[in-house]
């Protein structure tokens, strides 16, 4: 399946994410078949979304939007005291700023880093 997210709205449920299927790999070794392979268009996640695990457990987008910063700078270290401490500055910020996008939220909280 292939999730792709919107720009929700509070309250919006997980089901209402707009979901399509998509072919299903039968390669021998690289996936078991039927197995379903979930995208998410992370610019478009809401921190409504994010906090509320309406997308998938919010770890795993902190962890992705680490390393898509990193990556950025060419940075290759993983600090995980300091991603355990900037994902928990990103859940606040998000508790009081549920319309912002995440990307919008890291880059407002995470400007000065980069």
């Amino acid at each position: 399946m292939k999730r792709e997210v919107r720009q929700g709205r509070v309250g919006e449920s997980y089901d209402q994410v707009h979901i399509r299927r998509t072919g299903i790999d039968t390669c021998p070794g690289k996936s078991s078949p039927g197995q379903a392979q979930v995208t998410l268009e992370v610019s478009k996640i809401t921190c409504e979304q994010y906090k509320a695990y309406k997308v998938t457990n919010p770890q795993n987008i902190a962890i992705w939007v680490n390393g898509y910063y990193h990556g950025k700078r060419g940075d290759v270290t993983l600090d995980t005291q300091r991603l355990v401490e900037n994902a928990r500055k990103l859940r606040d910020y998000c508790r009081r700023n549920p319309q912002t996008l995440v990307m919008q939220a890291v880059e407002t909280l995470f400007a000065t880093e980069r």
